[in-house]
């Protein structure tokens, strides 16, 4: 890869990593499902205009607004406002990976690699044992929130796959489209009326700065040049940097929120990493190199 483009997917990682906190920060302002809404309506109705639409059967892009805004993003913004640290989100969420391997297998016929074999048990071991160690302080419910976010992503990873999209950034810009309406139904059903009404109308710098970014950073810049990348070279190449995501979000959020791991939730996360890098095959580069 040429250095810009590491440097590229570098960036990528950070803006991913550090979206994590600006969630956190925004969940004081928005409940979890309007703040999921008003990123999505913002996102679609901001660049729909401006990005045309993947030339592809428009149930994948309602496939995709469903499964990965709805659900996938709604159960990750749950899970952080339940009390699942910015931090742990970051990496727990990364076992889409191993999700996406095993839906492949069921859906796609897509036969899991040795390495797989191997890094699946590895990471599990390491989601169990944060999974314990959240347990001893009560939010195992946000952690399995989290989970089943990381389940939702695998979905998506495969109706993306299934869709072969011509633009990723297109594809996400018009799912939000389709994501905006049910997410704005779901939180006036299931979110106190008195919280959405409060937050509609005392909306601060900060509740802004929040959406701008996860709108901007989050979706036009990172998977605008994450859907370049892709072009540009194998999946092989690129997909190793998201591993990149977790070290940036628990870095950004010892600094900006003041978390702090166990030794048991480091070890997990350790584990999961490893697992991750051996789910890649990235420990065979190194060793060709």
């Amino acid at each position: 890869m040429e250095t810009k483009h590491i440097l590229w997917a570098v960036l990528v990682a950070a803006i991913w990593g550090v979206n994590f906190v600006v969630i956190r920060i925004g969940l004081d302002d928005f409940p979890p499902i309007l703040l999921n809404a008003l990123r999505f309506a913002a996102t679609g109705v901001l660049f729909a205009w401006f990005i045309p639409r993947p030339n592809i059967p428009f149930a994948y892009v309602v496939g995709v607004g469903l499964v990965l805004g709805v659900a996938k993003f709604s159960l990750l913004f749950i899970g952080m406002d339940l009390g699942m640290p910015a931090g742990l989100a970051s990496l727990v969420l990364q076992a889409q990976a191993f999700f996406t391997v095993i839906f492949a297998a069921i859906f796609l016929q897509e036969r899991p690699k040795l390495e797989q074999y191997l890094g699946i048990p590895i990471a599990l071991a390491g989601l169990l044992l944060i999974a314990l160690d959240l347990g001893q302080g009560g939010v195992v419910s946000a952690f399995m929130m989290v989970i089943a976010a990381a389940a939702c992503w695998g979905v998506a990873n495969i109706i993306i796959k299934k869709s072969h999209a011509d633009s990723m950034l297109g594809l996400f810009v018009w799912a939000s489209l389709v994501a905006a309406v049910p997410l704005f139904a779901l939180s006036w059903m299931f979110e106190d009326t008195d919280k959405i009404v409060y937050a509609l109308t005392h909306i601060n710098l900060k509740g802004v700065a929040t959406i701008g970014y996860l709108v901007v950073a989050s979706t036009l810049i990172g998977f605008g040049l994450w859907g370049k990348l892709l072009k540009l070279y194998p999946a092989s190449m690129v997909a190793p940097f998201s591993l990149l995501v977790p070290a940036f979000g628990l870095t950004s959020a010892a600094i900006v929120l003041g978390e702090s791991l166990s030794l048991t939730k480091a070890t997990g996360s350790v584990l999961i990493i490893v697992g991750l890098v051996v789910n890649v095959g990235l420990w065979k580069r190194f060793r060709r190199n």
